[in-house]
C-alpha cells in the first residue's frame, strides 16, 4: 500500500488520536482512510446534486423559452404562497419553487 506524509493541525491530530484510543480505529491510517472515503462519498453526492440542479435549471429555462410561465405582481405572489413557498412557474410547466426569505413556515 502506498504511503504519504501529511501535516495535520493539532486539533486534527488530537481527533485522530482520540478515535484510535477509543478503539474506533486500530491506528491513525485507518482513521485517515475512513475520512477519505467520507470525502469521496460527499463529492459523489455533491456531483449528483449539481446534476439534478442543472436539470431543474434547464427545465425552467425551457419553460420560459416556451412561454410556460405567468407573470404576477407582489400581491398575486403573496396569495400564491403554499406552505411558505412561492410557485415560480405555471401549472402547465415544471413546478419550480423557492423558499421565501425570512418565512417562519419553512
Amino acid at each position: 500500500m502506498p504511503t504519504r506524509n501529511i501535516s495535520l493541525t493539532p486539533e486534527q491530530d488530537a481527533f485522530i488520536e482520540e478515535a484510535v484510543k477509543s478503539g474506533e480505529y486500530q491506528n491513525a491510517s485507518e482513521a485517515v482512510r475512513d475520512a477519505l472515503r467520507a470525502l469521496q462519498q460527499r463529492r459523489r453526492e455533491d456531483a449528483l446534486k449539481l446534476e439534478a440542479l442543472r436539470k431543474q435549471i434547464d427545465a425552467g429555462v425551457g419553460a420560459l423559452d416556451r412561454g410556460e410561465f405567468t407573470e404576477i405582481d407582489d400581491t398575486e405572489r403573496d396569495r400564491a404562497k403554499v406552505g411558505g413557498r412561492v410557485k415560480m412557474f405555471g401549472s402547465e410547466g415544471p413546478m419550480m419553487e423557492r423558499p421565501r426569505p425570512n418565512c417562519p413556515l419553512q
